[in-house]
């Protein structure tokens, strides 16, 4: 199997976060989507955002890749200041993310789709890759040997020559996730990757990202299914709003009274 250069999995949580968000703010016109939102992500930790629709939580996974500018406030990725950068430079930085709706190429297979993450990593200039000389061919060899190294470490590689979009939900979620991973990210962004999977689907999901988190690789998850939420994060952050209301581990999140409230509603309510 192709070596993929993932960083090496963690003996223990790092001290120094990966990621930073600091006092981030962001308005559409008149209406504030986020508001002095803070909160850190430490590296090999699966960390949740949630809140209800309309918290701010897919423009916020918008600004930290670059598809947004904020309006004021930071985003630290590794010690580096990337908010308003280009989103193709961040992904070089090693971010990646897939996106609620399944964004695949219909006409390309499996490993085709898994191959266009792996682009960003590519060296060869147009005008070679347009003359087809040898180290463009060279490295196109290295894409596709590598991104099937990916399917065979998510067990997808059987689904290797199917046309992507005639795949089940399911495994077209897988196959997003391994297109993201193909890039050798060090923090992975999942918008809702159990959106419209069955209860057994979203088992598999769960092991899918436990196994993704062990290679090492840091994960900041949006997600509306709390079971999935909560047994596999070890952090949760709080939205409402475009406000943090709380932050903590999944057992001081299911007894935080606000957050209660917002799920459930009050008596009065």
């Amino acid at each position: 199997m192709a070596k993929i250069n993932f960083p090496a999995p963690p003996g223990r949580l790092r001290k120094m976060p990966l990621l930073s968000i600091k006092d981030l703010n962001r308005s559409f016109g008149g209406i504030q989507a986020l508001s002095d939102v803070s909160f850190k992500v430490s590296g090999g930790t699966i960390k949740a955002l949630i809140g209800p629709n309309g918290a701010g939580k897919t423009t916020l996974f918008n600004l930290i890749c670059g598809n947004l500018p904020p309006s004021s406030g930071r985003i630290i990725f590794k010690d580096q200041a990337i908010e308003g950068r280009a989103a193709h430079h961040i992904a070089r930085l090693g971010l990646a993310r897939t996106f609620q709706n399944i964004k695949l190429y219909p006409g390309l297979s499996t490993l085709e789709n898994v191959m266009l993450g792996r682009h960003s990593r590519s060296h060869t200039g147009f005008m070679a890759a347009m003359l087809n000389l040898p180290r463009a061919r060279r490295e196109e060899a290295d894409i596709k040997e590598k991104s099937y190294a990916m399917l065979q470490m998510l067990n997808i590689a059987d689904l290797a020559a199917k046309e992507a979009v005639s795949l089940a939900f399911g495994q077209q979620r897988a196959v997003e996730m391994a297109r993201a991973l193909a890039a050798e990210p060090e923090l992975l962004l999942l918008d809702e990757p159990a959106a419209g999977l069955n209860i057994y689907e979203t088992a598999e999901l769960a092991d899918l990202i436990t196994q993704v988190r062990e290679m090492g690789i840091t994960i900041l998850l949006v997600e509306h299914d709390m079971s999935l939420v909560m047994k596999i994060s070890d952090e949760i952050v709080v939205l409402n709003f475009g406000r943090k209301i709380a932050e903590g581990v999944p057992a001081a999140i299911q007894n935080n009274q606000e957050v209660i409230k917002i799920y459930l509603g009050s008596e009065d309510d």
